[in-house]
């Protein structure tokens, strides 16, 4: 296995130079992750398959969900591909690499484990910051318009706020400086992450059954569908942030009382 992505690396490095593989690679791998693995839920809620797992009973129409991908492709053409050429001399600078040798899977392993907690001790205060009341009404309300989410709409937000949370992802990898495709790999894992978040599907299999610290789509559904004021949960990936800072009170509190059968409506949007 070591070997065939080594010979595949070796394929990618000889017939593409270093800013084509950071930059219009990335680019690729992104949306191809992203719409693969977002345009299903799509396809699910229109068809109303598993709906015994979807976590709101509220769907959204085929006009709202193509408004969406097209704010999609016109947030991640005109923002994204043009971030990603010009943070390309930064990670250049702070010591990316895409040559052989490929780094150890220790090595890997450990720097996407470091992303993951940076990202997510970040992201929780600038999206705490997005919730307060004149950033919330004219930037984060954007995000908010699917009070019922989708998986596509992990991205779906304002500008101002995709380059704001942005920075949560991409300090980690600067700060480390990792081989090209360590990058790729956080890149995917941090795609599926949100897309899980926002897929307004809670399954057995979710990752969140087996992992309590993780958040998933639940613990994110909740943010969703309440007032910006009372919603708490703002951590991305996790739940212990919330648990420290108290922010997820009004959600456990609500998993309290549906293990009672008594359903808390009042609070829901």
């Amino acid at each position: 296995m070591a070997s065939l992505v080594e010979s595949g690396w070796r394929y990618l490095i000889t017939n593409f130079n270093d800013f084509q593989l950071a930059c219009l690679g990335s680019f690729f791998l992104h949306e191809s992750v992203f719409f693969l693995s977002g345009l299903p839920f799509i396809f699910l809620e229109r068809a109303g398959w598993l709906n015994k797992y979807k976590i709101q009973t509220k769907n959204n129409s085929p006009a709202a969900q193509e408004k969406c991908i097209t704010r999609l492709l016109l947030y991640h053409f005109c923002v994204n591909l043009p971030v990603m050429i010009i943070s390309y001399p930064v990670f250049k600078f702070m010591g990316m690499r895409s040559s052989l040798p490929l780094p150890s899977w220790k090595v890997v392993s450990t720097q996407i484990i470091f992303y993951f907690i940076l990202e997510d001790f970040v992201f929780y205060w600038g999206h705490r910051v997005l919730h307060t009341k004149w950033l919330y009404k004219h930037v984060h309300s954007v995000h908010h318009e699917y009070a019922t989410p989708f998986g596509l709409t992990s991205e779906y937000a304002h500008p101002a706020e995709i380059l704001f949370l942005g920075f949560a992802t991409i300090i980690g990898p600067a700060i480390t400086g990792p081989h090209l495709i360590t990058l790729w790999l956080w890149m995917v894992l941090r795609v599926l992450e949100t897309v899980e978040a926002h897929c307004g599907y809670h399954f057995p299999w979710s990752l969140s059954n087996f992992l309590p610290v993780y958040g998933g789509a639940d613990f994110h559904d909740y943010h969703h569908r309440l007032l910006y004021t009372k919603s708490g949960n703002y951590s991305s990936t996790f739940v212990y942030m919330d648990r420290i800072f108290g922010t997820d009170t009004g959600y456990r509190k609500l998993k309290a009382l549906k293990k009672t059968g008594v359903e808390d409506d009042g609070k829901e949007m």
